[in-house]
């Protein structure tokens, strides 16, 4: 295309990688962020510790970005939280380079069309800039540009706490007693939470996160409990890969939560998913219904960390082309959807399956991913790379796959767990009929609970 100016929409740690590879390649990048800082999102959950290691969260073109200004890079092999990903790489990155003369804050995008042309008209429509409007706190304004990177995340969409995608019932009217993602529990949020039963509803590593958090911090007030609402009947598949994890802490955290449960220090309901919410004599009632039959839970907060979901509504007059079920672009969905696999074997991906009917328009990040939960941070940097190639002209580079991921420990298809499979875990057990897969067996020779993948 040889666009000249990109507009980049949101400036977490993808959205800065799409303005540093923009810039390499001689073009102009405008990022459009809608907080007051760069990488606003980060910032509400900088207590939470990255599953990867540094060498898996600095961008390349960023790098080279920040090499100039004597930036050092931190040990390519320690695992960052949330706030030393801000002050060490984003911070520096979005302060101290030339991004930062191309990064507008407080700018919360809210349509984009083409100049001239509604979402109908055809003809010579690939050839008009795009229209965004913004808006500043100083009114709306607009910003034209050639191209269109929206890499803007889901952290402010999070899916509600009603099991059939819809809010529960009275989920609206109890929000003073909700919290959603994944709140610092032991830290800003501690004075909500201590003492207090909380049920966590979700199965991914943000309520298991969270799970673990409420147990240390029952360790140091007593009367806090932790209560993890499931909706699915098997807790185990919550637990991951243990050492056979690529992503040694995403393992480590897997097997740490394992071992709480059967301590029995975290009550668990299996089978719960959320039909309403109510208020209960100053307290929460939360109600579910299942083949059992209904039933509820008294609590005090709830925290909701059943993911998120991706915001289009201010993308309504551009021509996008998303899979129905998991929201994502029609050619990258099959790779990622969660009711066929779970690995972090997803293939590095780029221009090509990110496009869509709107020459010049991509989803990136988090974003592009829709409602799959496999998203991970350096899969955002390739996708990057390849679309600021593609936007120069450069196809050869756009097509070209520079990134290896690490694979997760448990994989599943279908639905259905199969962990023994070659290449997984290692194959199954050749000896120990009580071990799930080779890792297990091999742990528990070494006088170990096992890999903590079963």
């Amino acid at each position: 295309m040889n666009a000249r100016t990109v507009a980049v929409i949101g400036g977490g740690p993808v959205g800065l990688a799409a303005a540093a590879h923009v810039l390499e390649r001689g073009m102009s990048p405008i990022v459009l962020e809608a907080g007051p800082e760069a990488a606003h999102a980060v910032r509400q959950w900088q207590h939470v510790q990255l599953f990867s290691p540094w060498e898996y969260n600095v961008d390349k073109a960023a790098a080279r970005l920040l090499a100039p200004t004597g930036w050092n890079s931190p040990d390519p092999q320690s695992y960052p939280t949330g706030g030393e990903l801000l002050d060490r790489y984003l911070s520096p990155l979005a302060t101290r380079t030339p991004l930062r003369e191309a990064i507008r804050t407080f700018s919360r995008v809210t349509a984009i069309s083409r100049v001239g042309f509604d979402k109908a008209k055809t003809k010579g429509r690939e050839q008009a800039p795009f229209e965004i409007r913004y808006r500043n706190g100083k009114g709306p304004e607009v910003l034209r540009a050639d191209a269109v990177i929206d890499t803007s995340g889901t952290w402010f969409s999070p899916n509600p706490a009603g099991s059939n995608g819809l809010p529960a019932i009275g989920e609206p009217e109890c929000t003073k007693r909700i919290a959603y993602g994944m709140p610092d529990v032991r830290g800003a949020a501690r004075s909500r939470y201590e003492g207090k039963a909380v049920a966590v509803l979700g199965a991914g590593h943000s309520a298991i996160g969270t799970l673990i958090d409420l147990v240390r911090l029952a360790e140091q007030v007593p009367g806090t409990q932790a209560i993890w609402l499931l909706r699915g009947t098997d807790p185990a598949k919550a637990f991951g890969g243990g050492r056979n994890d690529k992503l040694a802490a995403r393992g480590e955290l897997g097997s740490a939560f394992a071992a709480l449960v059967a301590a029995g220090k975290i009550r668990v309901e299996t089978e719960f998913g959320v039909t309403h919410l109510s208020d209960f004599e100053g307290r929460l009632k939360i109600a579910a219904e299942a083949r059992s039959g209904a039933r509820s839970v008294i609590a005090d907060e709830l925290i909701v960390s059943t993911g998120f979901r991706p915001d289009f509504s201010f993308l309504s007059e551009l021509r996008l082309r998303l899979d129905p079920a998991i929201e994502a672009p029609v050619a990258l969905a099959p790779l990622i959807d969660p009711n066929e696999h779970s690995c972090g074997t997803v293939r590095p991906h780029g221009a090509r399956e990110l496009a869509h009917d709107e020459p010049g328009f991509y989803l990136a990040g988090m974003k592009s991913y829709g409602r799959a939960p496999t998203f991970l941070m350096m899969t955002g940097y390739e996708q990057v790379r390849s679309i600021a190639a593609e936007l120069a002209g450069d196809k050869v580079a756009a097509a070209r796959v520079e990134l290896v991921l690490p694979e997760t420990g448990v994989c599943t298809r279908g639905g259905l767990e199969t962990a023994a499979a070659p290449g997984c875990c290692g194959g199954p057990a050749k000896q120990d009929a009580s071990a799930c897969c080779a890792a297990d067996e091999t742990a528990k020779k070494a006088a170990s609970a096992g890999c903590g993948c079963s």
